[in-house]
């Protein structure tokens, strides 16, 4: 071998041996860089994946991301019109994504679990939380008719969802759904895509083909433009419901353009282990190349001895059996199919675990704010002291009073009152927010007091760091162009 050998050897070493720290928040989009990267050949790309998935680990971002995430049981109500959401959603201090899950959003009785959904109340949900993240951008934002804008349907007719989260996404669902991955992305018809992912997939990752229409032939974006949803600070990536069980997200409209492989998974846990009345919808998602899974559930009831196992089992069985779908063939894709496998986890949601004392040990603790010694007999405590459910997760310390149950309308506990002591329950903590993985740090956790249902909002903010691999791609392909420049590629690889 020449000097001259070792000296282009020597040269492609310190370029690949390089560490590149990316700044998420000050980085251009990999879709949107200059045409010259785009315009590579297949084998360019392929080059650069295959030295780029030979790089040191790639760096975290300077600067988190906020994530904002709430868990409401509604008890079965629709909301009205009136009701602010700007405290549970803190507004005032803004988040880059909104996760939020409801509960018991639709009363659970027969005709909504075994016949047709009832998705009203989701669209106006949907509604309250565009008018608190988009105010004064919010149709109805300065009055109190924020659901103005779920249309004016006849007197038989509900709210279309579908049409309704239409409403509020600033990007259409095919493009959300797509490959963002830093692998083998090639330019065709002016449109980015991943030569590993199919560009078909209808039906096989919780979107129905009518879901997917919308973002079809060019329809997706002028209804956008027309109703003004590039005007919106905040954007819905997906909301989707369950029976009585919804869950949404929302995101920065600047960020949106970084989300990509959006999935939902669901599973029903209700009566006979099979019916939607108890159970979970989970989202999957990568932002940038990092993967998120944000999962809502509805547990199973009960305040009895021994109920507690069964909880244990639903959370059991949502792991085992929530899978995505692999829409990235690429052999470099590293996609999660199971839960466990994101690199960053949510769970929010009524988990329904209670107190291990009677109702007048509980009162006297509750009394004195002992949330220590109440907290050491809370069954979710005790059952993941044991290694029996969430082993590996983690949960902020608890600072508040039991959120459940409380008498409507009121700040008093179920059974407390004469006419309130057939409907009591031991107060308890049900509505609880944990998470899994590295990088991620709790900022709060509390509890919001709004008398709307018989449980309260519990939220939570977390500190997220997101990873990108902009910085190791450029340096991939800028060797390529060295390489083929120079030499021939085969020397080199």
């Amino acid at each position: 071998m020449t000097n001259q050998d070792h000296r282009k050897r020597s040269f492609l070493q310190k370029i690949f041996s390089s560490r590149e720290v990316i700044v998420t928040r000050s980085t251009r989009d990999p879709f949107n860089s200059s045409p010259e990267r785009r315009s590579g050949s297949a084998l360019e790309s392929l080059f650069s994946n295959h030295l780029t998935s030979r790089m040191p680990n790639h760096q975290t971002a300077e600067e988190p991301f906020r994530i904002f995430v709430a868990t409401w049981n509604v008890g079965g109500k629709s909301p009205h019109s009136g009701l602010n959401l700007d405290d549970v959603l803190q507004v005032h201090n803004q988040a880059d994504i909104y996760v939020l899950g409801f509960q018991e959003i639709v009363p659970l009785n027969a005709g909504n679990v075994l016949v047709a959904e009832d998705s009203e109340p989701a669209a106006k949900w949907l509604a309250l939380i565009n008018q608190s993240l988009n105010r004064p951008y919010a149709v109805g934002s300065k009055g109190s008719k924020p659901f103005a804008s779920l249309g004016n349907p006849l007197p038989f007719q509900r709210p279309s969802l579908r049409k309704v989260c239409k409403s509020f996404r600033t990007e259409n669902l095919r493009r959300l759904k797509t490959c963002n991955c830093s692998h083998v992305m090639e330019r065709k018809n002016n449109k980015d895509f991943c030569l590993w992912c199919p560009q078909t997939n209808l039906g096989d990752d919780g979107f129905s083909s009518e879901e997917e229409e919308d973002g079809l032939n060019g329809g997706g974006s002028s209804d956008i433009v027309a109703n003004g949803a590039n005007h919106l600070r905040y954007s819905l990536v997906v909301g989707k419901q369950m029976v009585g069980i919804f869950l949404t997200v929302w995101m920065k409209k600047e960020h949106v353009q970084h989300v990509g492989h959006l999935k939902v998974s669901y599973i029903s846990r209700g009566i006979m282990g099979c019916l939607g009345n108890k159970g979970c919808i989970s989202v999957s998602m990568s932002f940038h190349q990092t993967t998120f899974c944000f999962i809502c559930s509805h547990l199973a009831s009960g305040e009895k001895e021994g109920d507690e196992l069964r909880r244990n089992l639903d959370v059991i069985e949502i792991l085992k059996n929530t899978q995505f779908p692999r829409t990235c063939k690429s052999p470099y894709s590293n996609l999660p199919e199971r839960i466990i496998q994101h690199d960053r986890i949510i769970w929010l949601g009524d988990l329904n675990y209670r107190i291990a004392l009677n109702y007048s040990e509980t009162r006297k603790l509750l009394e004195r704010n002992d949330w220590n010694a109440l907290f050491d007999k809370d069954q979710l405590k005790i059952e993941r002291d044991k290694g029996k459910v969430f082993k590996g997760w983690k949960e902020g310390k608890i600072y508040f009073a039991p959120t459940y149950k409380y008498s409507w309308n009121s700040d008093i506990y179920s059974g407390e009152t004469v006419d309130s002591k057939n409907k009591r329950r031991t107060p308890a903590w049900c509505d609880r927010i944990l998470w899994h993985g590295n990088g991620m740090q709790q900022m709060s956790y509390v509890r919001k007091e709004y008398r709307f249902s018989d449980h309260r909002p519990v939220c939570a903010t977390f500190l997220v760091d997101v990873e990108t691999v902009e910085g190791a791609s450029r340096r991939a392909s800028s060797a390529y162009h060295i390489l083929n420049g120079k030499s021939s590629l085969l020397n080199y690889c």
